[in-house]
């Protein structure tokens, strides 16, 4: 087992509508995999855990049921949930049930220590602790075979605006993180943006900030293995949008994650519900906000997406097995309904408009 760069040059082909005709008269795989960190949620900043807690070896025996619904993939935090004295339990689960260690976020958030942030962070030594996270998790990425890290920088950011040296916290973070991918080159990072929560204001906000950072991290890029690969027209620094977090800054979710894959960045995605704005909710799939994930799965089929749909949810209230036996079949549903669109006559509305006055209306009003 050993780590391969996961190739994403095919992602800007559906600029062509052509293109993305072709992909729709194919089938689409739902790649389906799920977050560790919530099969037993804790408590809330209001209320205390309603669901007993959980170790990582019962946790591991939870998702090893979840593979009857299709799931393939597993999704933990370095190295709080995964790490060289357990990966043994991971390779046990691919073995056994056939569900792969995919991605790994950095822990960079929970720790006490980075209450003003992790690679951003003015003091130096929390810096260089959390850039060893990225480092020996970037190694322990390159040792597993997993598909990449992801950067969820959730106490980077900012409170106040007046006098705040912005560039300079942007500089920071982006040039530890090209250290820690320099250190361990050849792998792959996906920023995941949030506007807020649990710092008041992210690091990065919004989709088009996450896509500027990962521009300007490989722009900071050293190491000569780094270098070929950006030449040959890889990213290395890739984006995981998330429905939640994208509709908390009031984006339209098909047109922020098609930009992610016009530059070929779209490393992974993940998905739940969530209303405009408002508090991170992590709702189940297909329950808020439909209509509009639904066109995010036909904007996904269009432009051939190869990646994992990663599941991030909050089930609170609901025994997980069940939480995610809901998520897979409302992924599936819009799936069955997106494939029973007249894909000709949809593209013919939105390249000749004049011609086509109130025939998506109708396409649309039919179909639901």
């Amino acid at each position: 087992m050993g780590y391969e760069l996961i190739d994403l040059r095919y992602q800007q082909d559906a600029r062509d509508p052509e293109r993305m005709l072709r992909n729709l008269k194919q089938d689409f795989k739902l790649n389906i995999s799920v977050g560790i960190w919530y099969f037993t949620p804790g408590g809330g900043r209001f209320h205390d855990r309603f669901v007993k807690a959980a170790s990582i070896e019962e946790r591991i025996e939870m998702a090893a049921e979840m593979a009857a619904l299709g799931v393939t993939g597993i999704e933990a935090h370095y190295p709080d949930e995964v790490n060289e004295s357990n990966a043994h339990l991971y390779k046990q689960l691919e073995a056994e049930a056939g569900i792969r260690l995919v991605a790994v976020p950095f822990s960079h958030f929970f720790d006490k220590r980075f209450e003003f942030g992790s690679l951003s962070n003015p003091d130096a030594a929390v810096r260089d602790h959390a850039t060893k996270i990225a480092v020996d998790g970037l190694r322990f990425i390159k040792d597993v075979g997993a598909d990449m890290a992801i950067s969820w920088p959730g106490m980077d950011g900012y409170r106040y605006l007046h006098g705040k040296p912005f560039m300079h916290m942007w500089d920071l973070f982006e040039g530890a993180m090209a250290a820690a991918m320099d250190e361990v080159p050849g792998v792959r990072i996906a920023i995941e943006p949030k506007p807020y929560e649990p710092a008041a204001n992210n690091i990065y906000r919004t989709t088009a900030e996450g896509i500027l950072a990962a521009q300007r991290i490989e722009q900071k890029l050293e190491n000569p293995e780094n270098g070929k690969l950006l030449a040959d027209g890889h990213t290395l620094v890739g984006l995981n949008p998330e429905v939640g977090h994208v509709k908390m800054g009031f984006e339209m979710l098909p047109a922020a994650y098609s930009l992610v894959a016009m530059e070929n960045r779209l490393a992974h995605t993940h998905w739940n519900s969530q209303p405009d704005g408002n508090y991170d909710q992590d709702n189940n799939i297909g329950v808020v906000n439909v209509h509009e994930t639904e066109a995010l799965l036909y904007a996904l089929w269009a432009l051939g997406y190869q990646q994992y749909f990663g599941i991030d949810i909050n089930p609170e209230n609901i025994p997980i097995q069940r939480a995610m036996e809901l998520n897979v079949r409302a992924l599936q549903r819009m799936k069955d309904r997106v494939s029973r669109m007249p894909h000709e006559r949809i593209l013919e509305c939105h390249l000749d408009p004049a011609a086509h006055r109130g025939d998506l209306e109708e396409i649309l009003i039919e179909s639901w």
